[in-house]
């Protein structure tokens, strides 16, 4: 193929992209010098907690053809989740009673999702072209997936490290075709977060330590999906109810005013997840909360990280009779992880009740 098929398959992936449901379909090259120091600079500092996957691959994350052979570009995407109006999430953040849960775990796998559309777009490239090397990636392999997108023009790296697009906020997921096809690459895009200091000023635990630097260490979602030990008691009451990740610096970012509902019916809430109430959550048995959580991004924290997030949510709560019972009820379980947090929920708002 010469240039100029090349930039008409270009457009073709775009609009077949698109029609598969991605909001939007940009393409880098693979020269991720830059972001590759940034990552060196947060490893270094320890950041990372106790995420040693984000070391252990070395290079790969940052050099495409170290991943996989032959890559020339990128093929990036996105995929709009939001499940409700910011006004709900709202409601259900500040309802001390109700289990938060990061809007984006509320549905599907986004995993599954988006793979099987890359697939599908790849398998559309295929029938055009002929046989090419690739390989779809959704957050499942070394791959700095912001700092390709931002290359691709999807979006800017905000101070919260979370991609922001001008037309959509930051409600969404990213995903990645790498490839051998030499395709033309789109201009990447400008940051425009300007002075505002927002997200910094909102994270409930102080995470965001300056414009661009997260430490995942204080970091809810970390805290709360990542980390399979014991939380910190003083990072504890500044959870509050988040159970399952954390949106407070997505809500409060100005962009997100132009972000839109998402159509995608696998994004929709299961089983009223997005109003689940405390108690019930803490009274799932293990097989309740594995057949819940069946194709849920949530299942893989496992049922006795779901009982110690809710057991610091229900010692944050406002004290009441039934909630002192149902922890009353978990303090002899069978996890020692479980129970050092149910103890620590009765003495941090029981201990004079």
């Amino acid at each position: 193929m010469n240039t100029d098929n090349y930039a008409s398959l270009a457009l073709l992936i775009k609009q077949w992209g698109q029609e598969l449901g991605f909001q939007q379909v940009g393409i880098s090259d693979v020269n991720l010098i830059i972001a590759e120091k940034h990552l060196s600079d947060w490893l270094a500092q320890g950041f990372h907690g106790e995420m040693t996957y984000m070391r252990k691959h070395g290079l790969k994350r940052s050099r495409p053809e170290l991943l996989r052979p032959g890559t020339q570009r990128i093929i990036s995407v996105r995929m709009d989740y939001l499940p409700e109006t910011t006004e709900t999430i709202y409601n259900s953040l500040n309802d001390t009673m109700t289990a938060f849960i990061s809007r984006y775990a509320l549905g599907r796998d986004y995993h599954k999702v988006l793979r099987q559309r890359l697939q599908k777009l790849a398998k559309k490239i295929e029938l055009e072209v002929g046989s090419f090397g690739y390989r779809a990636f959704v957050d499942s392999a070394p791959v700095l997936e912001k700092a390709i997108a931002e290359k691709a023009g999807l979006g800017w790296i905000g101070k919260h490290s979370n991609l922001i697009n001008r037309n959509a906020g930051s409600w969404f997921f990213l995903g990645e075709i790498y490839t051998d096809l030499p395709l033309p690459i789109d201009k990447a895009a400008n940051s425009h977060c300007g002075n505002c200091v927002a997200c910094l000023e909102i994270c409930p635990t102080q995470a965001i330590i300056a414009p661009y630097q997260v430490d995942a260490r204080r970091c809810i979602s970390y805290l709360t999906i990542e980390l399979d030990g014991v939380i910190p008691e003083s990072l504890r009451p500044l959870i509050g109810n988040r159970i399952y990740g954390c949106d407070d610096c997505q809500l409060i970012c100005p962009w997100n005013r132009f972000a839109k509902l998402s159509a995608e019916i696998d994004f929709n809430p299961r089983y009223n997840l997005n109003s689940l109430q405390l108690i019930n959550a803490f009274s799932w048995s293990e097989r309740e909360f594995l057949k819940k959580m069946e194709g849920s991004a949530i299942r893989r924290i496992g049922y006795n990280k779901w009982l110690r997030n809710i057991a610091i949510a229900l010692g944050n709560a406002l004290p009441s009779i039934k909630i002192k019972q149902v922890l009353l009820e978990k303090q002899n379980h069978d996890s020692e992880l479980v129970r050092e947090h149910v103890h620590w929920a009765l003495r941090f708002s029981y201990s004079n009740v």
